[in-house]
């Protein structure tokens, strides 16, 4: 009995180091030239990011070990994941000066992260204090993925704006109101473009991984419409 309780309280620490594991392959992928992969499973961290801290509250497996894993995971799949995908895609061209421009993004991500993990007031639900760099880096991760379509120089702007954006002291709405995981906002764009794409007919220009991304996202976003309703329900009654 004692080790299925271990068991079932080491699922979200799973979802975390898939996480994690995401971000290495990500990298990986980006050096090989496979930009569309490395953006993907950035996208996929996301996801697998929005269902770790849910499954800890809901298994009331909370605790120390889980909230560092979490961070030190973001770091790599939302930090240095997106920073080598930028870098291969459009900084690669300035050499030396793009590379310490690329590594600047990880290091203000970092810097965010550890302010908000010692930080003794933290932030209500309804905002962030900066842009979350899970944010960052995921919209970091489309522009990439449709790179084609957006010129070079909007990509520099936004990733600039960002590394100073997520050290910064400004509010920025949470959307935890809203019935859709953490950042579901952004992958639910990402996901009403990938079934675009598949509508058009074009699906096959873009890689087998998206094909994994939208059935667990979909069914996780059934799963919390479902529960959010019965809590209501309960509420009312």
């Amino acid at each position: 009995m004692q080790m299925r309780t271990r068991l079932i309280k080491s699922i979200p620490n799973m979802f975390t180091l898939g996480n994690l594991f995401c971000g290495f392959l990500s990298i990986g992928f980006a050096a090989s030239g496979q930009y569309s992969n490395a953006a993907i499973l950035i996208l996929i961290g996301m996801m697998l990011d929005s269902m770790d801290g849910r499954l800890a509250r809901m298994l009331n497996a909370d605790g120390e070990l889980g909230k560092e894993l979490d961070s030190l995971a973001d770091v790599v799949t939302f930090g240095v994941a997106p920073s080598f995908l930028v870098y291969y895609t459009y900084f690669y061209q300035f050499g030396i000066l793009g590379m310490a421009i690329a590594g600047l993004f990880p290091l203000f991500g970092a810097y965010r992260l550890a302010r908000f993990n010692i930080s003794t007031s933290k932030s209500s639900g309804k905002y962030f204090t900066g842009v979350p760099i899970t944010a960052a880096g995921g919209i970091l991760a489309l522009l990439t993925l449709f790179g084609n379509l957006i010129p070079q120089i909007v990509t520099t702007v936004i990733f600039t704006a960002f590394c100073f954006l997520m050290v910064s002291k400004i509010k920025i709405p949470s959307f935890k109101d809203v019935p859709l995981p953490k950042y579901g906002t952004i992958v639910t764009l990402f996901l009403g473009a990938s079934l675009f794409i598949v509508y058009k007919g074009t699906y096959a220009q873009y890689p087998y991984l998206i094909y994994i991304a939208i059935p667990l996202y979909i069914a996780f976003l059934a799963y919390r419409f479902v529960r959010v309703r019965g809590k209501n329900r309960r509420e009312t009654d």
